[in-house]
């Protein structure tokens, strides 16, 4: 007869609970505000050209003014954080298309100076050709400066973002174009204003669909992401993204509801990058989101080479 153990199988987490990666030293609000301005500033450089070039003069302006100002104050966050300005120099001496920080750097850099000489530009009437020449190149940058924000907190060992780099870029990007259109709906008649609400509704659709895919696929490791401040912060944005585009879809030509719905898009994207900035802090901290997924893969490995 088998003898029945006494003690149950030991299972092992972390040493005495501690953390078994070191948690991210980026400091708050400088990045999250980092990550949601570059967003915003990206996907209103495209908006401002497609406004531009369908004859809407007051959304060009605004959305002009938006991308210049959004890359200026990403820059100020991501500098702040750095803690000097000369950090921010050094990054820009190596060029690693490895590496999503080097090739971040390269993104923002040229896409603040293009993106300010447009809007200057376009304000005071000087060099209105290199200002319109700016203002495409901005354009071209801006899908690359709305996402590799993801990318860049995807390639973290931290593990709610480590494993969610598929989605990440898209609720980045998403996420991005709902902040740019909301923005430019409160500023711009709503006779113009027609763009910007189509950009904000499908930025609303994107950034919503793929954070559902995210939770899906993470299973066990989307916890982060919807318990605790995280998860408050979260259901919070969602109700404002979902709000907003259900504005412009009912009263969109109502300015009153244009402005209620653009704020509650601006807000839920701002909401969304403080959410997920939480999330990878708190499964940094807690040893089992590290040790769990690595196990998993683990024990997928050993059970195809049976």
């Amino acid at each position: 007869m088998r003898e029945q153990a006494q003690v149950p199988e030991a299972e092992f987490e972390s040493y005495y609970g501690r953390q078994i990666i070191k948690t991210p030293t980026w400091k708050q609000p400088d990045v999250p505000l980092y990550l949601f301005l570059g967003g915003a500033a990206g996907a209103s450089a495209l908006l401002a050209e497609g406004a531009a070039a369908t004859g809407r003069p007051a959304l060009a302006t605004a959305s002009k003014a938006v991308a210049a100002g959004g890359a200026g104050l990403s820059t100020v966050a991501l500098i702040h954080d750095l803690g000097r300005p000369s950090r921010f120099l050094h990054m820009l001496r190596v060029f690693r298309p490895t590496s999503p920080m080097s090739m971040g750097s390269w993104i923002l850099a040229p896409f603040a100076g293009l993106s300010t000489a447009s809007a200057m530009s376009h304000a005071t009437g000087i060099f209105p050709r290199l200002g319109r020449m700016a203002g495409m190149g901005a354009a071209a940058l801006g899908p690359a400066m709305a996402s590799y924000t993801g990318a860049l907190i995807a390639g973290n060992a931290v593990p709610a973002w480590h494993e969610a780099y598929r989605e990440l870029p898209f609720v980045f990007i998403g996420s991005g174009a709902a902040a740019a259109g909301g923005i430019a709906m409160t500023a711009v008649p709503t006779d113009q204003a027609g763009p910007a609400r189509k950009m904000m509704i499908g930025g609303a659709a994107v950034e919503l669909a793929s954070f559902e895919l995210l939770r899906r696929r993470l299973g066990e490791l989307a916890e982060p992401y919807e318990q605790n401040r995280p998860g408050t912060l979260l259901k919070a944005a969602r109700a404002c993204t979902v709000a907003g585009a259900a504005a412009s879809v009912i009263g969109g030509r109502s300015r009153t509801v244009s402005v209620l719905g653009g704020l509650a898009a601006a807000t839920g994207s701002l909401l969304t990058r403080f959410g997920v900035f939480q999330a990878g802090i708190a499964s940094a901290k807690d040893p089992k989101y590290t040790v769990r997924p690595q196990r998993e893969r683990l024990n997928a490995g050993q059970g195809s080479t049976n």
